[in-house]
């Protein structure tokens, strides 16, 4: 199976952008969407073929997540446990018979990190919610987690380590997360390899490939023998980020 994610930074944009034509040509089975940046019934998201699950925040053009299906789920869950963050919408979780989809838009710590705290509370529910998950069954975790996880993973570590998504606070949360029973997908089947999946639109930094690696697949590590591949589409634009996929035999 084919598992794209992909924080699009506005899919009303995004749209405008070659969208349509990338969600055609990456043919996924599952396409998990954040930073839609819209509410319900502003454009139509109809795509033939697909179930569509979306979360809103209450805040108008801001966050927001998506998820594309070809395999209608047995259960869906907004927010964690169906409540929390979904002011936001900033998760959805599809459950099927053998395991459960979680996307996510991990809230940005903000400059200066003043919005460091409610992150870290973010990552200790969330980290919570998805053992409470994978002691069920397993679990694939996707999305924009908004952290550059080790120093391999961003163009300048060492001008970085005060800025979010890459302090330290959020790193170790990530590392946490990792020895709670999950493996990076990428990481594990190219641990050497360098590349990144968002650029500030700032000084030509996609062009320079100045940028940082913040959007993952995470599986429990039970299920990463499946994993075949994954994969960083930088040759997709139409957003500050890029697709990223993961193909699974589950």
């Amino acid at each position: 199976m084919k598992f794209i994610s992909f924080n699009v930074n506005g899919i009303r944009a995004c749209k405008t952008h070659g969208f349509d034509e990338a969600f055609k040509s990456l043919d996924a089975d599952f396409f998990s969407i954040q930073e839609t940046k819209m509410q319900e019934g502003q454009i139509d998201l109809e795509i033939d073929g697909y179930y569509r699950y979306m979360s809103s925040a209450e805040k108008k053009g801001y966050s927001g997540t998506l998820i594309y299906t070809k395999y209608k789920p047995i259960n869906v869950t907004y927010g964690i446990n169906g409540d929390l963050y979904n002011d936001e919408g900033r998760i959805i979780t599809l459950e099927y018979d053998n395991f459960f989809l979680v996307n996510a838009y991990v809230p940005n710590a903000q400059p200066e990190l003043k919005r460091l705290d409610y992150r870290m509370e973010f990552e200790d529910r969330m980290r919570e919610y998805l053992i409470s998950l994978d002691n069920i069954k397993p679990v694939i975790y996707c999305g924009d987690l908004n952290v550059a996880h080790e120093r391999i993973d961003i163009k300048n570590p060492d001008s970085n380590t005060k800025n979010p998504g890459f302090s330290i606070e959020e790193r170790d949360k990530m590392t946490t997360l990792l020895n709670s029973g999950f493996s990076d997908t990428y990481r594990v089947l190219y641990p050497n390899k360098v590349e990144y999946s968002w650029w500030s639109y700032r000084f030509n930094a996609r062009a320079n490939n100045a940028g940082w690696r913040i959007d993952y697949f995470l599986v429990s590590n039970r299920i990463m023998d499946k994993v075949k591949d994954s994969i960083i589409h930088n040759e997709i634009f139409g957003s500050d980020h890029c697709p990223i996929e993961l193909d699974i035999e589950i």
